[in-house]
Parts: C-alpha cells; sequence; structure tokens
C-alpha cells in the first residue's frame, strides 16, 4: 500500500481516537486508556506509512472522491511533509501516555473526555493539514486543529484566566485564518485552480506576489508566533494542562512555519526584501521572546515565551534560506533551511520534555509561581536532572541536540560574507549576533530556573504526596525524548538527507553530490567531539565519585548563612530577584510593573516588593483597541428596534443597494 493512504488512515484513528473517551462513564479509566491506545495505534500507523513513503520518495498527489463544490481531497507525503510529519505522529502519542497520570479522567470528570476528545482531533487534523495538496481540504483542516486547541486550552473553563486566555486565542488564530482565506482566494485567482501547485514564473507580477508573501507571513506567523502576532501564545500555553502545552509548543506551532515553508515554495523566487524581512523579524522574536522569558515568574508562561524565542530562531533560518534563493546561492538556502528544519526537530523534543517535565513539578507542588517552589532536587532528583538535560538541549549547549541545528546557521551566516558561487551579503551575517545574544539569554533564563525551582530548600510546604518522582507513566515519555535529545546530539547527521531533499523545495532539483551539506557543515564532527565529550565527562565524574568514597567521612555541617544566625527560607533569591537585572536592561520593551515597600511611615504596614512583565503588545495594543471598538459598537444599537417592518426595511434597502452596485459594476 502507497504510504500516504497509510498516513490518512492514521490521521482517521488519531481523530477518532477520543471516541471511547466520550461514549464511555464520565469517570472511566478504561475509556480513557483505549482513547489513548487508539492515538498511540495512530501514531505507529503513521509513522511506519512515513518510513514507507520515505523510502519510495514522493508519494505523488492521491485523490479520493469529494462531494463539495468546491476543491477535492487531494493528499501527497513528500521530503517537505515527512519532516513535519515525524514530530506531529511522535509527540501527541507520548503526551497521551504521559496524560494517564496526569490527568486521570476519573479525577477530573468535569473535563477529561473532552480533552481525549479534542486531544485526538488536534493531532489528527495536524497529520491532515501537513498531507493536504488542496487550499480547501487544508482551510478545513486547520480550522479543525485551530478549535481543537481552542477548547484544549480553555479545558479548565470555569477559571476565569483560562476563559480570558481562550478567547484571545480565538480572535487572533481567526485573524490569521482571515488572511489565509484572502491568500488561498488570490492563489485560486492566479492559477485557476485550488490546487497547491507551482506557479509559473510569469503568472505573477511583482506587486501580487510582494502581496501573497505578505498574506503568508501573518496568516501563518500568527498560529506560529511570530512577534508583535504572538500575543495569544503565552496565556494559551500557559493554562493549557502540561501535555496539552507541549503538543501545542512542541508541534502546533511548527505547523505555521510549515504552512510559509510550503506556501513559499510555491511563489517563484522572492525579492531580496523577503528574505530580509524574515531574518529581521526572526531576529527580533527571538530577543524578545526570551527577554520577555527571564521576566516571568510563572514557569509555564516563561516556556511559553521561550517558545517564542525559538520561533525566531526558525525564522531567522527561513530568512536565510530564502535570500540565498534570491541570489541564486544554493550553499546559503541550504545551510539556513537546514538548520530551520534541524531546529524544528530539536524544539519538539527539548520543548516537549520541558512542558512535561514541568506538568510533574507543578503536580507536586500545586503552583506555577516559581517564587513559591525551591529545593525540589532532593525530593525530585529525576526530574531535577531530566529538567537539566532539556535546559541544556535548549540553550544549544554540546552535546546535545539543540547545538547541532544553531550551529548550521552560524555556518550560513558566516558564509554570507565571502561570495562563494554567488554575491556577498554582509547584512545578513548580522544574524550571528542575534543568535548569539539568544543563546546567552537562554543561558541565563534557564539558569534561573533550574535555581529558584530545583536548588536551596522550599519557600513554602510540598504536599506530601507531591515529595517525589512522577509515577513512570510520567516519567517514561519524558525519559524516551531526553533519549532523542541526546543520540540527536550525539548523530545530528542522521536526519540531514531527508533535510536535503526537502530543501529542495526552494533550490529545485539538484544534481547528485551538488553541494552536500556535510561539506557545508560537516556536524558529523559535532558528533565524534559529543561522544568524546559525554565519555571523558563520565570518566572524570567517575574518578572523582571514586576518590571522594576513599576520603574519610565528612561531619555534615549547615551552609554559610552569611552571618545571619538562623536562615530563612525568605532570605534565599527567588525568580523575581535573580533576573531584575536583566529586565532593567530590557526595560524599554519588557515594561516591568514594579511595586516597592514604602517604609517611609513611622510604623509601616507590612509590605512586600514584586515585578510583574505583562505583553505590551497585548496589554497596551491590542485590548485597548479592542475596548474602544467595543465602546464605539454599541451605538449601533439604535438600529435594533426590535420591531419587524424595520428589519424589512433594512432588507430592502440591502437589495436596492446590492442591484445599483451589480448594475454599475455590469456597466463598467
Amino acid at each position: 500500500m502507497n504510504g500516504v493512504w497509510v498516513i490518512l488512515i492514521a490521521a482517521c484513528l488519531m481523530m477518532a481516537s477520543g471516541l471511547p473517551a466520550v461514549l464511555g462513564q464520565r469517570r472511566s479509566r478504561t475509556a480513557q486508556r483505549l482513547a489513548a491506545a487508539l492515538l498511540i495505534a495512530g501514531s505507529l500507523t503513521g509513522l511506519a506509512g512515513l518510513a514507507v513513503a520515505i523510502v519510495a520518495g514522493s508519494s505523488g498527489i492521491r485523490s479520493l472522491p469529494w462531494q463539495l463544490p468546491w476543491g477535492s481531497f487531494a493528499i501527497e507525503v513528500d521530503a517537505l511533509s515527512a519532516v513535519f510529519l515525524i514530530p506531529v505522529l511522535t509527540v501527541p502519542a507520548l503526551g497521551a501516555i504521559y496524560g494517564l497520570d496526569y490527568w486521570k479522567q476519573a479525577q477530573h470528570p468535569e473535563n477529561g473526555r473532552g480533552l481525549s476528545l479534542f486531544y485526538g482531533l488536534l493531532a489528527g487534523s495536524m497529520v491532515m493539514v501537513v498531507i493536504a495538496r488542496d487550499s480547501v481540504l487544508f482551510m478545513i483542516s486547520w480550522e479543525v486543529m485551530a478549535l481543537s486547541a481552542f477548547f484544549l486550552a480553555t479545558t479548565e473553563n470555569e477559571k476565569p484566566e483560562v476563559r480570558r486566555a481562550g478567547w484571545i486565542y480565538l480572535v487572533a488564530t481567526h485573524a490569521g485564518t482571515v488572511c489565509l482565506l484572502a491568500l488561498f482566494a488570490l492563489l485560486r485567482s492566479v492559477s485557476g485552480d485550488s490546487a497547491l501547485a507551482v506557479l509559473d514564473a510569469g503568472s505573477l507580477s511583482t506587486g501580487m506576489a510582494g502581496v501573497l508573501f505578505v498574506l503568508a507571513l501573518v496568516g501563518f506567523g500568527f498560529k506560529a508566533g511570530i512577534m508583535p502576532m504572538h500575543l495569544w501564545l503565552p496565556g494559551a500555553h500557559a493554562n493549557a494542562p502540561s501535555h496539552v502545552s507541549a503538543v501545542m509548543s512542541g508541534v502546533m506551532l511548527k505547523m505555521g512555519i510549515y504552512g510559509m515553508i510550503r506556501i513559499f515554495s510555491l511563489l517563484p523566487a522572492p525579492e531580496l526584501w523577503n528574505g530580509g524581512v524574515l531574518l529581521s523579524l526572526g531576529a527580533i522574536t527571538g530577543i524578545l521572546g526570551i527577554a520577555f522569558a527571564i521576566g516571568q515568574n510563572d514557569i509555564k508562561r516563561l516556556l511559553a515565551y521561550s517558545s517564542i524565542e525559538n520561533i525566531g530562531i526558525i525564522i531567522m533560518g527561513l530568512g536565510l534560506a530564502l535570500i540565498g534563493r534570491t541570489l541564486h546561492r544554493n550553499d546559503l538556502v541550504l545551510l539556513g533551511f537546514g538548520g530551520a528544519l534541524l531546529h524544528v526537530w530539536n524544539h519538539s523534543l527539548f520543548k516537549s520534555l520541558l512542558f512535561l517535565n514541568t506538568g510533574a513539578i507543578i503536580h507536586a507542588t500545586h503552583t506555577r509561581d516559581m517564587n513559591r517552589m525551591g529545593g525540589l532536587a532532593a525530593s525530585m532528583p529525576q526530574t531535577a536532572g531530566l529538567f537539566i538535560l532539556g535546559a541544556v538541549a535548549i540553550c544549544g549547549l554540546p552535546p546535545l541536540n539543540g547545538f547541532a541545528g544553531e550551529w548550521m546557521l552560524y555556518m550560513g551566516f558566516f558564509r554570507s560574507l565571502a561570495p562563494a558561487g554567488g554575491v556577498a551579503v554582509p547584512a545578513a551575517a548580522i544574524g550571528a549576533i542575534a543568535l548569539a545574544l539568544i543563546g546567552a539569554l537562554a543561558l541565563a533564563c534557564f539558569v534561573k530556573i533550574h535555581s529558584s525551582v530545583f536548588l536551596g530548600v522550599a519557600r513554602h510546604a510540598i504536599p506530601p504526596e507531591g515529595r517525589h518522582d512522577p509515577h513512570p507513566l510520567m516519567r517514561y515519555p519524558m525519559l524516551l525524548l531526553a533519549a532523542a535529545c541526546v543520540v540527536l546530539g550525539i548523530l545530528p547527521q542522521v536526519g540531514l538527507p531527508l533535510i536535503r531533499r526537502a530543501a529542495t523545495a526552494l533550490t529545485g532539483p539538484l544534481l547528485p553530490g551538488e553541494l552536500p551539506l556535510l561539506s557545508l557543515a560537516p556536524i558529523h564532527r559535532i558528533g565524534i567531539a559529543s561522544l568524546l565529550l559525554v565519555l571523558v565527562s563520565a570518566a572524570a565524574i567517575g574518578m572523582l565519585r571514586a576518590r571522594i568514597r576513599r576520603q574519610p567521612a565528612a561531619l555534615p555541617v549547615g551552609t554559610w548563612g552569611c552571618g545571619y544566625a538562623r536562615a530563612q527560607p525568605r532570605m534565599q533569591y527567588t525568580a523575581t530577584s535573580f533576573a531584575e537585572m536583566l529586565v532593567k536592561l530590557f526595560a524599554w520593551a519588557l515594561r516591568p510593573l514594579t511595586r516597592r515597600p514604602d517604609t517611609t511611615a513611622l510604623f509601616p504596614s507590612p509590605e512586600a516588593f514584586s515585578m510583574e512583565v505583562h505583553d505590551p503588545v497585548l496589554t497596551r495594543l491590542a485590548l485597548p483597541v479592542f475596548r474602544h471598538i467595543g465602546r464605539q459598537m454599541t451605538k449601533l444599537r439604535l438600529i435594533q428596534q426590535g420591531r419587524t417592518e424595520f428589519y424589512l426595511l433594512y432588507i430592502l434597502f440591502m437589495i436596492l443597494f446590492l442591484l445599483c452596485w451589480n448594475h454599475f459594476a455590469i456597466g463598467r
């Protein structure tokens, strides 16, 4: 059987996986297990079909009977689809296993069944988005994905802040959908068909190509979380259940990236400003995304902003690739595009690991506020170890997978300085500076999390049931993701053949042996160096432990308390105080809200210092604009008279207006 049909069956299984939970009892553990088993079966089926498709090459476009008056049910699996299908088919299945213990249906009868239903719909609809080759089918799948994510993000809809975040997400995602509808309508007017096929070079004017680029950037940018279109992302990811956050951040954001790449591959060679805009937006998104992350005290909101930062890195790679495509420099296309796609994989692994890890922390402490945590390494050593591994990966440090993708981008930025087979682009090398700044800020951000959450002593009492590592059902998915981070860190070259095939979407067919990625960026040497680093580190740790065991036992003493007679948990650095200096450095963008103690009174009342970083795009721009529009729209209530004759009169006026419009339009 052709691989694309197997993947279609897998998508159907995943979308139907929630039915056992919906049809079963509200507290049925068996129904939840059946739902997870169906989703895992769909995932394994899809991976098998994907393996067949990768071995066979492009499956070619396949069609099924279609009853709608527009478009067609056309699907295909090519190398670009395969790159994105790997995380789509992997992360939701691991999240389903994790959710069996994290979000037990027996303990959440009010929303457990709905979560299972929409979780499967989200996973299956993302598969359909990636394999759709018709704009109508694509938009149907896209809308199912968007609405499923809305219901998942608002799982705990009894909380006002969850409902607020959900509505913001719904408005933002449909603002992007409006742009996509306009994009596909223009594509149909140009090509005469709704098929997602490559356009002829002469079929588009320069102006029309620019309009299509902007519509794709904005429409898909809302879903990807590019600044300033990110305003929905922190609230939705923070308030969703943690395994849902892992799928939304690790996988769903990449659907925006996939959509951009797919549309850009259909358009003729872009103008130079297209790549420049992407490169600039990526740098701004990456730097400000991690700056906002540093200022957060909510651990899940921090990880959400960190996802924005990583999307910025991917967009920088796409910008470099488009610049290379414009200048006919396939070396820049391969390095930019290859680095971006490798980072898509890497981010799906380490960000999913960190969100699942955070779910275990919240499960233990019953809070998302890092200022109320501390000392968890003693009671949750495996969770702490897995968090360190994910943090090293997300900071782009060897020997883990985050380093390889960013190193390819560095090679591309540096190579843009030399006119190797084309024109030099010195301005593109600024991307290397932005990438270095992002890496430094990311390191500070995750040191903040680790120190305030795992080190020191607990700032508040941990419930007895949380004083241990999580259940194996929660721990094993994290271990698998961590193992994948290690494998891709040591063997980053395993995915390069598929990525190189996917790059032909922008470069066109490459000759055999032309510009092999390993010659442009020899990341196989990174794997060897990483393996040696792991072996040397393990040997050093073993020798140190052996030396410590040979020494006489030392008497336990308390930590030096800086002269205080009796140290208190409140004397530790909090997450807020740790980040204060960096938040002040970026105060021009973050606009922190600081409350300082007032101790001027003779007998001052209890005071506390606090610093909160809200999103200025949301709080200072979007919400005020919508509130103003809401106030103005109330004036239209004058036409709501509640009398039938008035409404008939409105209909008559509208018919007359349309007749006049039609008459003058035909006359011209």
